[in-house]
Formats: structure tokens, sequence, C-alpha cells
């Protein structure tokens, strides 16, 4: 017979081995869950009955409102990504700061974030800007593990940058608005942005010959021709955005309603820029599929999964372990960094998502710290586990499409300066809550100078008189 104490870190220590091995994420969690499930009733944890609420469960999923914007942001992000509007950014913003030392550099970090927020998926964004900015970097005699790091960290961006999906996925999975975690985003999203930009200037001042400006030769002159042209490729997507991110922040739109004024937004900007055709559609409407197939699998799975782990007493283990903590607050935090960092070495942020924070978010609920805060918070932490060796995804998107003179070694240390400043920004987000806290404040209506006056009626006289 089994200990009663023993079976939650069994059952997730076998849930990280499963993955460790390579087995399918969505398969690992449901195979693990259901095979907990039988040493459950076996045990003595839980009726039989107890599984019923798996059908139900599987039913809400599928019944979730909020989940259906994942398939409008995402086709809107891959019809954008698909247009060939990121070539236009960044021929032109290149040009723009191609005078100057690490100009390309500049110009790959600010179209970065522009092509975040339109494709909202790190893949697009890295391949986007990889495919046209890398050759460019390389002729100019850019240094390599430079060229390849700022490339890969600027794609990276996309992940916190909204209309993000993981920033979705982390409201429905802490119970919270998002367009409060929208809102919440802005912030961090901004000092990313500032922190890469300082990181380059430190470069080109110290370091100059690592990122040389264009040759004069290649350079196009400054003329209001260049300027609109960029403005023609920045304009028209950035309104896109806002419209769609003001719907939402200002309840005029469900993350639905304004995900598929989105999709529709994007055929119009392609149709616009005369590039819709029906291969790019039919490309957009591929991907947008098997990323949704991905998540709605990688739910059930985890569905699957929580609710036995739930039924093995596996929330209060983790509540137990994690509040008594030295350190209170503080303590939880950095150890919950440190656990999230270090299990993105081989866990995609979906997973992540989906597996551990509903895990952590009843300990911080009950620690007092404002989810909207802690799951930013996780967002910035998140973003590293497309950056750091060996498993992170933007190095193996980036390795895919550099050419063979680039070195898989450069490529790593090449990104191990962004880590490290994607750390740098963990930390201040927690020291420095108003950094997410001031722009959910600063939305919400104050009340308490609203005044209501209700009009007196005066009612007619009745007459009880009767004749």
């Amino acid at each position: 017979m089994f200990s009663h104490g023993i079976m939650p870190p069994m059952m997730f220590g076998t849930m990280i081995l499963f993955m460790l091995i390579g087995f399918p994420v969505a398969f690992s969690l449901g195979a693990v869950g259901l095979f907990f499930g039988v040493i459950g009733i076996y045990t003595g944890h839980f009726d039989p009955v107890f599984l019923q609420a798996l059908p139900f469960r599987f039913h809400g999923i599928i019944s979730n409102d909020l989940l259906l914007s994942i398939p409008f942001f995402t086709f809107m992000g891959a019809i954008l990504e698909r247009c060939g509007l990121a070539e236009d950014l960044l021929e032109g913003t290149g040009q723009l700061f191609g005078k100057i030392p690490g100009g390309l550099a500049y110009a790959v970090i600010l179209v970065g974030a522009v092509l975040g927020a339109i494709t909202g998926t790190v893949a697009a964004s890295v391949i986007a800007m990889g495919v046209i900015s890398l050759p460019i970097m390389m002729r100019y005699g850019y240094d390599m593990r430079l060229a390849t790091g700022v490339i890969a960290a600027s794609g990276t961006i996309t992940q916190l940058i909204p209309p993000s999906l993981v920033l979705i996925v982390l409201a429905d999975q802490l119970g919270r608005s998002v367009g409060d975690m929208y809102l919440g985003a802005i912030g961090p999203s901004i000092l990313q942005v500032v922190i890469f930009l300082l990181f380059i200037v430190a470069i080109s001042l110290f370091q100059p010959h690592k990122m040389p400006p264009i040759p004069e030769s290649a350079r196009e002159p400054m003329s209001w021709k260049l300027v609109s042209r960029v403005l023609w490729g920045m304009i028209p997507s950035i309104v896109l955005i806002f419209l769609v991110l003001g719907t939402i922040g200002l309840g005029l739109a469900t993350p639905t309603e304004a995900g598929a004024m989105g999709a529709m937004g994007a055929i119009g900007l392609a149709a616009m820029h005369r590039r819709l055709t029906w291969p790019l559609v039919d490309q957009a409407m591929t991907s947008t599929m098997r990323l949704t197939a991905m998540v709605v699998f990688i739910l059930i799975g985890s569905t699957c999964f929580s609710l036995v782990f739930q039924g093995m007493d596996g929330a209060r283990w983790i509540e137990h372990l994690l509040t008594g903590l030295p350190g209170g607050v503080v303590g939880f935090l950095i150890f919950v960094n440190l656990f999230v960092f270090f299990l993105a070495f081989f866990l995609d942020f979906f997973e992540i998502a989906f597996i551990i924070i509903p895990l952590l978010a009843p300990v911080a609920a009950k620690l007092g710290i404002d989810l909207v805060w802690f799951g930013v918070l996780l967002c910035v932490n998140m973003q590293t586990s497309f950056m750091h060796p060996p498993f992170g995804f933007a190095l193996f998107y980036l390795r895919g499409i550099a050419p063979p003179e680039v070195k898989s070694s450069d490529i790593y240390w090449g990104a191990m300066p962004w880590v490290a400043m994607q750390v740098i920004l963990v930390v201040v987000v927690i020291y420095w809550p108003g950094a997410v806290t001031y722009w959910i404040d600063t939305a919400k209506v104050d009340t308490s100078n609203v005044k209501i006056e209700i009009p007196q009626i005066e009612m007619p006289k009745l007459n009880f008189d009767i004749k």
C-alpha cells in the first residue's frame, strides 16, 4: 500500500520524467493522469465516481469562449507575417538607422517589437527577422554572436507584448481578465525594449567594431520616399494593434470579438498591400489549425493530470511546500521564479502555463499576491524558455534558417547576454510592482467621486373615498 503523502511527488516526478524522455506533452499528461487515477482508486485516495468529473471538464475546455480568441489572434499574426510587412519594415528601418554604429541592431529590436505585436508568435518573429536581417548583418561585418543574439532576443519580445497568446492562456489559468493582463504587460514590454536598446548603445560606444554602420555606398538617400515607406509599413499595423487592444482595454469587446476583428483587419491590410492571395490564406489557416489543436490537446491532458493530482491531495502538498519557505512572499517569489526558469530549459511556455500555473496560483492568492502581477511576472520569466541553451526554441528556429557558416556555438553564446537582460527584468518587476500595476490602475474608473442622483417623483394622492 502506497503512503498517501508520497503520491503527489511521485506523480509530479513521473510527469517530468515522461517529458524528459520526449513523449508528446499532451499524451504524457493524459497517460500519467489516468495511470495514477487507477492507483488512486486502488489506494483509497478517491472513489471511481471522482473521475466522472473528467467529461464535464473536457466540455468546459471546448466551450470556453476565451480560448476561442487564440485561433483568431494566431490567424491575424500568420496573415500579417506572411504578407511581406516584416520585409518592408526591416529594410526601411535599417536604412533609417544605417549610418550609425549598431544601426541594424536598433532596427531589429524596434521592428521585432512591432512584429511581435503583429504576429503574436515567437517562431514567426524569429524566422522572419533571421531570414531578412542575418544575411545583411553578416555582409556588413557584424559580430556573429551579437547578430544572432539580437535577432533571437527581438523575436522573444513577442511573448510579452500584447496581444501575446501567452497572456491569454495565463489569464485563463489564473482566472483573471485578459484586458488586465494586457494592460499589466505594457510596462514590462517597454522596459524590455529599453534594456535591449541600452545594451546596443553600450556596445556601440565601447566596441563599435562589432556593429559597423552600413557603408555609404549601400545607403539610400534620406528622403521622404524612404520615410514614407517605413510609415506605410508600420502605421497601419500599429493602428490595427491599438484598435484591437483598445477595444479590450476599454471593455468594448471581449478578447474573442477583438481577435475576430483583428483577423479581418489583417486580411484588409494584406489586401491594401496587394499581397492577399489564396496560398497565403491557406498557409495561415494551416498554421492556425496546428497551433489551436496543440493547445486544446495539451489542455485536455493537463486537465486529466490536474484532476487526479488534486484527488491525490497534490494541491495541499504544493501549498504546504511553498508556504513553508523562508522569507515569506519574497522567498516564495524567488523560489517560483528559479523553478520556472529551470523548467523552461525543458518545457515550452504552453506546457508551463497549463501544468505549473494552476499549482502555483492558489498559493500565490493565499499569500496575498495580486494574480495579474504574478501572471505578468511569470510571463517575463518564461521569455527565457526561448533563449537559454540548450533547448531554447528561438535558437532552434534561428539555427534552422541561418547559413551553414554560422556556428551553433555562436548562436548559443550570443544568447547568453540577452538571457541575463531578461532575468534583470524579472528582478525589476519583483522589486517594482508599479511597472505592472500602473497601467491597470490608470485604466480603472475612480468611483469615489461618482454621484448618482435619483429624482424625487411626487406620487399622486389617492382618493379612498367610496361613493
